[in-house]
């Protein structure tokens, strides 16, 4: 599978990604500079990293989703492409019109850094299908605008047609406030498109992918992706 790492001015994740689909997982991949109006060819997948886009000056995303290249990436997704922001990328693609809703400043209005617990609401989607009945998973999140906000009809749509991939819980599973990091509507960590194809989340699991950084769990979310992207 080929897989496009998108770069924009201030990205922090792009070679994270890169060495966990190169180097642990042996895909193709390509990274594509902000100004690029074009995918390379053959893509399957296109990955918006992590980082501080431009510094995050506005708002988290809003200078980057104007970057000739999310037009492209707009345009792969309208045609059924797979899409996957993470952290400042899921910001990204809500500015983008990608995805619905907004993140918006922490709760706490500060920076955290820490693992999270996360519960997935969905074991059949293209991100979660090999998770072989893990339902509860450790990944560190690292932002400080991962508030995730929407009106009271988009969460009642993101519900019916379970679209809310992630949600912070506890180790144990269960969705509290006390396990929310960031004061997020409804504990939500990551969502999906219509289409399910295209998703957007908080926690970072290119940074939870070797066992020698003691964890594995993100790896999961990786392998998934393969495994969809292999039967398409």
């Amino acid at each position: 599978m080929k897989f496009a790492i998108l770069e924009f001015p201030g990205s922090n994740c792009d070679h994270d990604c890169e060495w966990v689909l190169k180097s642990v997982l042996k895909q193709k991949t390509e990274m594509v500079w902000h100004q690029d109006s074009k995918l390379p060819s053959g893509v399957d997948c296109v990955v918006v990293p992590g980082g501080f886009s431009y510094g995050d000056y506005l708002r988290c995303g809003a200078i980057a989703r104007f970057s000739p290249v999310m037009q492209a990436v707009a345009e792969f997704a309208k045609k059924g492409g797979m899409v996957w922001g993470i952290c400042n990328g899921f910001q990204i693609l809500t500015e983008a019109g990608l995805l619905p809703g907004a993140l918006i400043r922490n709760k706490s209005l500060s920076f955290i850094c820490k693992d999270v617990f996360l519960k997935v609401e969905r074991a059949d989607s293209l991100f979660t299908n090999r998770l072989g009945g893990k339902r509860v998973l450790r990944i560190p999140i690292a932002h400080g605008e991962g508030n995730y906000t929407c009106s009271p009809e988009v969460l009642e749509g993101l519900r019916q047609d379970r679209r809310i991939l992630f949600r912070y819980c506890d180790e144990s599973g269960a969705v509290t406030p006390a396990a929310n990091p960031n004061g997020a509507l409804d504990n939500i960590a990551g969502i999906l498109s219509e289409n399910g194809r295209v998703l957007g989340m908080m926690p970072h699991p290119e940074r939870a992918s070797e066992a020698v950084l003691g964890n594995t769990d993100g790896k999961l979310l990786f392998e998934s992706a393969l495994n969809a992207l292999s039967r398409a």
